[in-house]
């Protein structure tokens, strides 16, 4: 498999290759580099994005919106759809090559001038937050919208003080990790919440969900803002204009949370005609996306699930589409819900693919009778060989390394 397109400068994973075994991100270090930076730019609001699920949709949609209403939004997420470029947007276009390097550069400057590192590192995920963020001010943006890479207390992007607050759902991926019950892991997301947030709205949460991101937000801005839950279909935009499956929700969340930043900080709504055809512009890569390959007419439905609920969804969706499923080919690391992904795949012609990175395992039991492979020997030729309709599953890296495999136009998410 090729190399991913617009591969990271250096300076985004230098530390944490080097990382000692059962080191942790440094946040506090993180929050020196941003002052060496001279961010974040108080006046340029930030639109935070926490989550289990969803949180590149989420952000995806409320980018459109902000963009729909005449707003320079540079949007920041975790990880790319294919490769470093793709983390940092304009207007839901990709930074240029030459741009990335020359943030990176800018970086790595300010990486030195900083105190070496001891026990913690400066994580990818809030090196490119900065790097979103330096790009924003050299811009000229009048918003931020950026994602978590993990977490939110302990996340890098709390050092922003978002003005809003988008939360997508909240499930127990992470236990052990950012909690050890579902509520303590809503505590920790809800707490990327500060001082300057006016804003918060929450997708679907567990009733134990709800009180403990409720009651995190309550100490956070001492009361001051109400959690909001948008219901379905009641900002007034078209079915057809919101994703298929389970990321509804969190586009819906993501609209709902640009709109209410916009009123908070004396920004005009969207012109309801404008808004319609941004929004009608989008395109979600990895998402239920639907991809053709050249020539031999197999066609492929790529979808990040990583769970039972998501294997569940994207068959169904594409049982709807094409009537049926010839193969599955699915990528799921031992920290995803593997049991769950592998019952609801049980019975059908699955192709299990590794990935390389020294920090995943795939030890987790897989039905005999499904086929291995490496990541890396995905190509239009290996896909086409299984069959005619192909449904892609596994994360979000995963299906980044299909989609750059076979070409995918990923560079623009919407036309503002």
């Amino acid at each position: 498999m090729a190399r991913p397109a617009g591969h990271a400068p250096e300076v985004f994973f230098a530390e944490w290759r080097e990382r000692r075994a059962g080191a942790r991100r440094d946040v506090e270090r993180a929050s020196g580099l941003l002052a060496e930076l001279g961010l974040p730019t108080p006046d340029t609001p930030v639109l935070a994005v926490v989550g289990s699920k969803g949180k590149g949709t989420c952000a995806t949609y409320a980018s459109a919106t902000l963009a729909a209403a005449g707003a320079r939004v540079v949007t920041v997420t975790s990880p790319g759809v294919r490769g470093a470029r793709d983390r940092i947007r304009l207007d839901g276009t990709a930074v240029g090559a030459a741009d990335l390097a020359g943030l990176a550069a800018e970086l790595e400057a300010a990486v030195e001038r900083l105190p070496p590192p001891e026990t913690g590192y400066l994580s990818p995920s809030g090196l490119f937050l900065a790097a979103g963020a330096l790009y924003g001010r050299r811009c000229g943006a009048d918003l931020l919208v950026l994602e978590a890479g993990m977490g939110g207390d302990s996340d890098e992007l709390r050092l922003f003080d978002p003005a809003a607050v988008a939360l997508t759902t909240v499930f127990g991926e992470h236990l052990g990790v950012l909690g050890d019950t579902i509520g303590e892991i809503a505590a920790e997301k809800a707490g990327v919440a500060g001082p300057d947030t006016r804003v918060f709205v929450h997708g679907p949460l567990e009733d134990v969900a709800q009180e403990a991101a409720n009651t995190t937000l309550a100490a956070r801005t001492s009361g001051r803002v109400r959690p909001e839950r948008p219901e379905p279909g009641a900002g007034g935009i078209p079915d057809r204009l919101l994703p298929e499956g389970l990321g509804r929700p969190a586009a819906e969340v993501g609209c709902t949370a640009a709109r209410r930043l916009l009123s908070a900080t004396a920004r005009a709504e969207p012109e309801p005609g404008r808004l319609r055809r941004v929004l009608a512009s989008v395109r979600l890569p990895g998402r239920l996306s639907h991809h053709a390959l050249a020539g031999n007419g197999t066609e492929l439905i790529v979808d990040s699930a990583v769970d039972s609920t998501g294997a569940a969804a994207a068959l169904e969706y594409a049982r709807r589409y094409w009537g049926g499923v010839d193969h599955v080919l699915v990528c799921l690391p031992d920290h995803k819900d593997v049991a769950g992904a592998v019952a609801e795949l049980r019975g059908r012609q699955v192709t299990a693919a590794a990935l390389p990175d020294a920090h995943l395992s795939f030890t987790s039991a897989l039905p005999e009778e499904w086929g291995r492979i490496r990541a890396e020997e995905v190509t239009p030729p290996l896909l086409a060989g299984l069959g005619r309709r192909v449904l892609v599953l596994g994360t979000v890296y995963f299906t980044g390394l299909v989609l750059e495999a076979i070409g995918a136009d990923t560079e623009s998410l919407f036309t503002s």
